[in-house]
């Protein structure tokens, strides 16, 4: 069995036991519908435009009235594919993986726009490229996920194998594991774990994946049902989604002030650090065209789970994703 085919076979069951019809709309009586959002991580700064599209209303606008839902992303692809919920937040590589065991997902709209996953390594080990990776030690949360798929794409990409480096798992420890020296690099997002370093004193190298291959990142899902019965309802959640993250790139003081109203503890914590992340969050979504996937993305993201063995064979890239709901497509 596969290393991540485990998790699909659980997520299948799941659908085999859910109801299969999409999340009816509410009839338009003034009243909101409720959505629960997977969002597939902590709250955090980086979920700022979501943020800020419930702040100002913009889901209230459409009809939405949401719950921001912390559980794991594969519990969302699993929610969405089985019709329980209508939206998630997942990464690309969750989408061709969850249509590679029938699950009727599809991507509605690029959060963003490049792949966040990097590896950080301290500038005294002298890992400055991917090719500098051969024969190191890498610490990444495990041999699953966006961190695990970025890091075998750089490494293809620098001609590499999995068999040049050691991999080390070690859960979600990345800046305790490299701090002490446990391992000499250690895989995590861009915009997270290079900051908590730096701010506790490390000089880092900072080797984003995207600068060796432009893979398809974080984004909104759906299912076919929704597509296929309630299409209006998708237009209206991708375009207040859009109007949020329009806004938090615009003005982020103002996308920050409202952060601290849906993360606890935010207010308390280290504003120069968290503004950070959030500087670096928006750098990886900024775009002229805020929404639109790129074929490019989805099918160096298909050829890179091809070379994995996480696929079998070739998908249909165009049931996969859509452009449709992007204002000028």
């Amino acid at each position: 069995m596969n290393r991540t085919k485990f998790l699909w076979i659980a997520l299948v069951g799941l659908l085999v036991l859910a109801a299969c019809g999409t999340a009816e709309r509410q009839p338009d009586t003034g009243s909101l519908q409720p959505i629960r959002l997977p969002m597939g991580f902590i709250p955090n700064v980086q979920y700022a435009p979501f943020y800020v599209a419930a702040e100002r209303g913009y889901f209230a606008e459409a009809g939405f009235e949401v719950e921001f839902d912390y559980s794991f992303e594969t519990d969302g692809v699993a929610l969405v594919g089985a019709g329980e919920l209508p939206f998630a937040l997942v990464s690309g590589e969750q989408v061709l993986l969850a249509r590679a065991q029938e699950v009727p997902i599809v991507y509605v709209a690029a959060w963003f726009q490049d792949y966040p996953v990097a590896v950080v390594a301290k500038q005294e080990s002298g890992i400055a490229s991917a090719q500098d990776l051969a024969g190191r030690r890498i610490g990444l949360p495990g041999l699953f996920g966006a961190n695990y798929i970025g890091l075998r794409a750089m490494l293809d990409a620098a001609g590499l194998a999995e068999a040049d480096v050691t991999l080390d798992s070690i859960g979600f420890n990345q800046v305790e594991a490299l701090a002490a020296d446990q391992d000499e690099a250690v895989v995590g997002y861009v915009n997270n774990e290079p900051v908590q370093l730096e701010a506790l004193g490390y000089a880092v190298n900072v080797i984003p994946v995207a600068d060796y291959v432009q893979l398809a990142a974080n984004g909104l899902i759906t299912n076919e049902d929704a597509l296929a019965n309630d299409p209006e309802m998708v237009r209206a959640f991708v375009a207040a989604f859009l109007r949020g993250l329009e806004d938090t790139i615009a003005d982020p003081e103002a996308a920050y002030e409202i952060c601290k109203e849906f993360v606890e503890g935010l207010a308390e914590a280290d504003e120069p650090v968290q503004k950070q992340v959030l500087a670096l969050s928006i750098e990886l979504w900024e775009t002229d065209a805020p929404g639109l996937s790129s074929p490019a993305a989805w099918e160096n993201m298909q050829s890179v789970l091809l070379g994995m063995d996480l696929l079998s064979q070739p998908l249909d890239l165009d049931a996969a994703y859509t452009n449709e709901f992007i204002p000028g497509n």
